[in-house]
């Protein structure tokens, strides 16, 4: 592993939280050569402003009122960052030297506004490099005035959280691509998989029909001439209604996207996202049964 320089950057860093005392420590670790580390928490009662105070970290409290902004952008908005240069980064990630080194350079640039990163996920033990999931780029590295995250509307807040999870940034001018990998260790067992991916196909569910209908200036454009997230929004538009989609979501991720190559993991990795997907279409017909349900009744 590559040693870091001691000699801060101005950069500001926005780490959204709640609840993560297993895994800040090391995420403001990772970021430490940023000259301002913001933590904006959501009332914790883990540890976890603790660990934010003691790293040296600014904390910030958020509190929801279940209307837009959620937690991402309402501190892009509201934060008086330091600097003009902004990374958002989860707790369950880090930055390694290889990236920080990247990092430094970029935002010397004048030509973009942004640039994406590439996370890579550690999965069962080792890291996942195929399966559709690497490379996996977001864009997290931007001037914050040009960069607004996705606001997708919902008929119940309350359950899809009161952060910006799915939704991805806005950007306003030219953005470029950093190659060294952002670690992500979102997965540390099949238990939290599941957990997660439950929630996550609420809000898959929720907004299936608005999320793919055509961007507005409010939302990503599904188009297959975009960007590696545009395009991916495009794919998932194509197979909205076709059959099968948990078949072939296995066989998307395991044939196509090579995760025959990641083993065992990624066996397990392809098996599991085609469950995902079979919430998400069970619970797409559900919310449908729910809302045709009084139009039945005599």
């Amino acid at each position: 592993m590559s040693e870091r320089s001691n000699a801060r950057v101005p950069l500001s860093v926005l780490v959204p939280v709640k609840n993560e005392a297993a895994n800040l420590r090391d995420c403001l670790a990772s970021v430490s050569f940023a000259d301002e580390i913001v933590v904006v928490d959501s009332a914790s009662a883990d540890g976890t402003q603790e660990i934010a105070a003691a790293a040296g970290a600014q904390m910030v409290e958020f509190a929801w009122n279940g209307k837009f902004p959620r937690k991402k952008n309402w501190a892009l908005e509201n934060i008086p960052w330091r600097h003009e240069w902004v990374l958002i980064i989860d707790a369950d990630e880090r930055i390694t030297p290889e990236l920080e080194r990247e990092i430094r350079l970029a935002i010397r640039r004048t030509d973009v506004n942004g640039f994406y990163l590439n996370r890579r996920f550690w999965f069962l033990g080792g890291w996942i490099n195929h399966c559709g999931y690497f490379p996996s780029w977001n864009l997290r590295l931007f001037r914050h005035r040009c960069g607004r995250y996705e606001q997708i509307e919902m008929n119940d807040n309350i359950l899809t959280g009161d952060n910006e999870v799915h939704e991805h940034v806005l950007l306003t001018g030219r953005a470029g691509y950093l190659s060294a990998p952002m670690e992500h260790y979102a997965f540390p067992d099949i238990a939290t998989f599941v957990e997660k991916h439950n929630r996550y196909s609420t809000w898959e569910a929720m907004v299936s029909e608005q999320l793919h209908q055509g961007a507005s200036g409010k939302t990503l454009r599904a188009t297959p001439f975009g960007t590696a997230m545009e395009r991916k929004r495009w794919q998932k538009k194509l197979t909205m209604r076709v059959p099968f989609r948990p078949a072939l979501r296995f066989l998307y991720h395991y044939i196509w996207q090579q995760g025959f190559r990641d083993g065992c993991r990624g066996w397990v990795l392809c098996q599991l996202l085609a469950w995902y997907e079979r919430m998400i279409v069970l619970k797409e017909r559900e919310m449908k049964q729910r809302q045709l349900g009084p139009a039945l009744r005599p």
